[in-house]
């Protein structure tokens, strides 16, 4: 090798003479120089704030489970903290060279992927027979968390739309997607709060869940129609959408379910998820989320009616769900933290009457959604303490609601204003499930 090696450098051609170092400065500035390009590229770009923001959703989710919070609220403190109300406020440097602005749409597509996978994981969470076994109480309370809060927030649009919507904006798609987001229930929270208290199994925490469940269903199903008003620029164009929308629907329940069924009974090892399953579940995700997007639905539904279409065998979902669920709560998850967070500049929030619009906000927020449903409770015949249990429990907002501001964002209907006190309205209204759990734990006694 060496042989070769000095007979090769006989064929290159002759390089002009380059002086020669005569200290270690010379060699020391091109390993600097070195070393600082490569920091600069795309992927390590990429790696650094992967690196960050994992390390910060970490730290902060553990705190926030150690003062009673689900460490999802945590992890979107972290982001927050990491975005332009916090580090990019007092470390402006830092900020730009961990998030510079060229980086984000990568940052973004990554996050992308990981509410796909979350979506999917969502979907396989609702249990469809337990609707349907469930249907009395949960339809009434469910359906009225939902119409409550949306008759509200339309009618708090009205108030927000002169000042705080985007220029040239139509009032209609704004008005609805208002009311959407005061009508947004985190059913994975919600059932990730139950489960830690031990209340899955019991009669309150059970009717908690189906009502969830059925506010996620009802609520994407009208977030997806709100979209496609949004998206077609005319009542015609969304009237095809949401006719797609519908034959898509009823194109995955009648002929997608069966088949997966079919096959999950003959193909399923009880105790394991072949590579050849796996990706034909993969395939299903990707299939489901490509065309819902190019419906002009938004893929995070094709994702989720994916998951709700999956075998409802429990060991499947399981597995599943394991394979899934890790890689997009640890890795990819945090990372639309981290990009929400760098959309929530809470210093827009300037003025005295900001900070009031906000309290409003909240307060419309809270009445529909933790009102509505203590009076549907109570008006179905629950007692007051379990009323107020079920209220706060649907009042919990967390990631869902953060997905579905995005979208509005995204869609240009949402200001950067608009969308950082919708934020805090998320994290405070899911804050405070805990305490009032806690509360009418300790009442009860």
């Amino acid at each position: 090798m060496y042989k070769i090696v000095q007979a090769g450098h006989l064929l290159e051609t002759p390089k002009p003479m380059q002086p020669e170092a005569n200290n270690n400065s010379g060699v020391i500035e091109s390993f600097g120089n070195s070393i600082s390009h490569n920091i600069s590229g795309s992927l390590s770009t990429l790696l650094l704030q992967i690196i960050t923001i994992i390390l910060a959703a970490r730290i902060f989710g553990f705190f926030f489970r150690k003062i009673g919070q689900p460490a999802v609220i945590g992890e979107v403190a972290a982001g927050i903290i990491l975005g332009p109300s916090v580090v990019g406020l007092f470390f402006p440097s830092f900020s730009h060279f961990i998030f510079p602005q060229n980086s984000l749409g990568t940052l973004q597509l990554f996050s992308q992927l990981g509410l796909i996978l979350f979506m999917f994981v969502v979907g396989m969470e609702v249990n469809l027979n337990s609707l349907k076994n469930k249907a009395g109480h949960a339809i009434v309370i469910s359906h009225a968390s939902i119409i409550v809060p949306y008759t509200l927030g339309i009618a708090l649009s009205y108030f927000l739309f002169t000042e705080y919507a985007p220029a040239n904006a139509d009032f209609l798609p704004f008005s609805l997607f208002i009311g959407i987001a005061m009508s947004i229930t985190a059913f994975p929270v919600l059932a990730r709060i139950l489960k830690e208290r031990k209340m899955t199994d019991t009669p309150i925490g059970s009717l908690a869940l189906t009502c969830a469940a059925a506010d996620d269903v009802t609520a994407w199903c009208i977030l997806a129609a709100v979209i496609s008003i949004a998206k077609a620029g005319s009542s015609m164009s969304a009237v095809f959408t949401i006719a797609l929308a519908i034959i898509y629907v009823l194109f995955m329940f009648k002929i997608v379910m069966p088949i997966l069924k079919k096959i999950c009974e003959n193909y399923f090892d009880r105790d394991t998820l072949s590579i050849n399953m796996l990706a034909l579940i993969v395939g299903v995700l990707l299939v489901s989320s490509f065309l819902t997007e190019l419906i002009g639905i938004h893929a995070l539904f094709g994702a989720f009616l994916a998951g709700v279409v999956m075998p409802s065998t429990i060991n499947f979902r399981k597995l599943l769900t394991e394979k899934t669920e890790h890689i997009s709560v640890v890795l990819l998850l945090p990372l639309f933290f981290a990009f929400s967070g760098l959309r929530t500049q809470i210093g827009l929030l300037n003025s005295s009457h900001a900070w009031a619009v906000a309290g409003i906000i909240l307060l419309v927020a809270i009445a529909g959604k933790f009102g509505g449903s203590f009076l549907a409770a109570r008006f179905v015949g629950e007692s007051r303490r379990d009323s107020i249990i079920i209220g706060a429990l649907i009042n919990t907002r967390g990631l869902v609601e953060l997905v579905v501001l995005n979208i509005g964002y995204d869609l240009g209907i949402l200001t950067s204003e608009v969308f950082t006190m919708m934020v805090i309205m998320a994290l405070i209204t899911t804050c405070m499930t805990g305490p009032i759990l806690n509360f009418m734990k300790a009442e009860s006694r």
